[in-house]
């Protein structure tokens, strides 16, 4: 794989806390919980928080394997760069591919609820206009394309507007909920159990549902290349992430459970959340959720632009797309042109989604499509973190959980999933998933014959990583892997 190129992004930019709230904004909580709430209820009904519950653990697989991989390789490219120095180039392709496409796809899902919920501020009537709400969305989504084309840190300073009243909105209400009287049912244990499931493949459409709801919190390893002490930094913050989200998820799940019918969440299937606080806080607890779901699908745009550009950033370093995609802006320090590229892309597909449907169906299928591509790209993540740490894994206890058996476990779980809902979906969003992930086979295979280092890689070993920190620098490097947990028995 090639060494980076030209002019780099901005180092040093992010801190613990920042990287800790891109992680949580990443996942977008109020956004989740509002626009697939009704998915996941038409999926597995009663056993929603089941689901996110049962998806949480192999996600903490993920997110420990994306902890100990940026542990030994920082790179903007994060799995993509990972995957291909582990398993194959191909794969490693794939991976990055399957970031790409994804996050493309949600930029104009998650556009249209943002235009939408901005729509049902002043006259809820205009919310199910979908182009209105394209216009609207559009609007917003340009905004964050400036935010993002201006730098690592302003990036973060207005996240930490968005994200900071968007949890204070979010933990009110789950207090509020907590005191709610009027409620359709009780709450039953068995919500957290396996018997509301339909069968094996009812719980993997839940689960793969449920995996939409985590994803985003990888943005942190996105900006590795930005972040103080990132070897550290980006997988400490996305498991506190991951940790944040799942309580977040389960509370406000659990209360659609108990606070709502099954006919307002099918009536309302784009906007639960505003349906929710509505019940809770009559008058003006709907319009504070809408806030709080409006911030957080901008603040979710926003990280997954970063995701999107800095994984193309780095294809575009490595000669695997455009060598183009791989400049960085002389005074902002930004990848501009792949910025400037995933704008006019997404917008056009903004235009496109017109003759789509409505908002809710859009979504439906977009959420689907969305989450088979994650779980390629999770999954593969967690076979790369076992190949990668396969001689050390044995060293200790923690190595052989932590570093192998969890995220093997989470990359087995993703794959079945996959594998499980194929026969579940139906055929536009199998369309736009698959499909997605087969387009990226055309760039993979001409910058292949090309001849990009990419497909010559260094070989990522974590015994060699650690040798070679010993070697520069031994007292350095064992401090190191004292705080990071990983086994200085060699």
């Amino acid at each position: 794989m090639s060494n980076i190129r030209g002019r780099g992004l901005q180092a040093n930019a992010l801190g613990t806390f920042d990287t800790v709230v891109m992680a949580v904004a990443g996942s977008a909580p109020a956004y989740s919980i509002a626009a697939t709430t009704a998915v996941l209820v038409g999926a597995v009904g009663l056993a929603s928080p089941a689901a996110l519950l049962y998806c949480a653990i192999p996600m903490l697989g993920i997110a420990l394997a994306f902890s100990y991989l940026s542990r030994i390789d920082v790179n903007a490219g994060a799995s993509y760069s990972w995957v291909g120095r582990t398993l194959h180039p191909f794969l490693g392709f794939i991976s990055g591919w399957a970031l790409v496409i994804s996050a493309t796809i949600f930029m104009v899902a998650g556009s249209l609820p943002a235009g939408s919920m901005t729509l049902s501020l002043f006259d809820p009537d205009l919310a199910g206009n979908t182009a209105l709400s394209t216009v609207v969305g559009a609007a917003w989504f340009i905004v964050m394309l400036l935010v993002v084309l201006g730098g690592a840190r302003l990036t973060v300073r207005a996240q930490l507007v968005m994200s900071g009243i968007e949890l204070a909105i979010l933990a009110l209400f789950a207090v509020l909920a907590l005191f709610h009287t009027g409620n359709a049912r009780s709450f039953e244990w068995s919500w957290l159990g396996f018997s509301h499931f339909d069968g094996v493949s009812g719980f993997a459409s839940g689960a793969l549902v449920a995996a939409f709801y985590y994803w985003g919190w990888d943005v942190t390893s996105n900006l590795s290349e930005e972040t103080r002490n990132s070897r550290r930094t980006t997988g400490l913050a996305g498991l506190i992430g991951v940790g944040i989200v799942f309580l977040l998820f389960e509370v406000f799940t659990i209360a659609v459970n108990v606070i709502l019918t099954s006919k307002q969440i099918d009536a309302n299937d784009a906007n639960v959340l505003g349906v929710l606080g509505e019940e809770i806080w009559p008058g003006l607890g709907g319009k504070l959720l809408i806030v709080a779901v409006m911030l957080s699908t901008i603040a979710t745009l926003e990280t997954t632009l970063i995701q999107v550009t800095r994984s193309l950033f780095a294809m575009g370093r490595d000669r695997t797309m455009p060598p183009a995609l791989g400049r960085v802006h002389r005074t902002w320090n930004t990848p501009h042109v792949a910025i400037v590229v995933v704008g006019g892309v997404a917008l056009a597909m903004f235009i496109a989604s017109n003759a789509l449907g409505s908002v809710g169906d859009i979504l439906a299928d977009a959420i689907s499509a969305i989450g088979l591509q994650i779980a390629v790209y999770y999954g593969l993540a967690g076979l790369a973190v076992v190949v990668a740490y396969r001689k050390m894994l044995t060293k200790s206890v923690g190595n052989f959980l932590l570093g192998g058996l969890w995220p093997l476990f989470g990359a087995l779980f993703m794959f079945w999933i996959f594998v499980e809902s194929l026969g579940e979906l139906d055929t536009a969003a199998i369309a736009i998933g698959i499909g997605g992930l087969a387009v990226g086979l055309v760039p993979m295979l001409w910058y292949w014959r090309q001849g990009s280092e990419y497909y010559r890689p260094a070989r990522l070993d974590a015994t060699r990583t650690v040798e070679a920190e010993y070697v520069s620098d031994p007292y350095a490097a064992a401090d190191s892997r004292a705080h990071e947990g990983l086994s200085t028995d060699f």
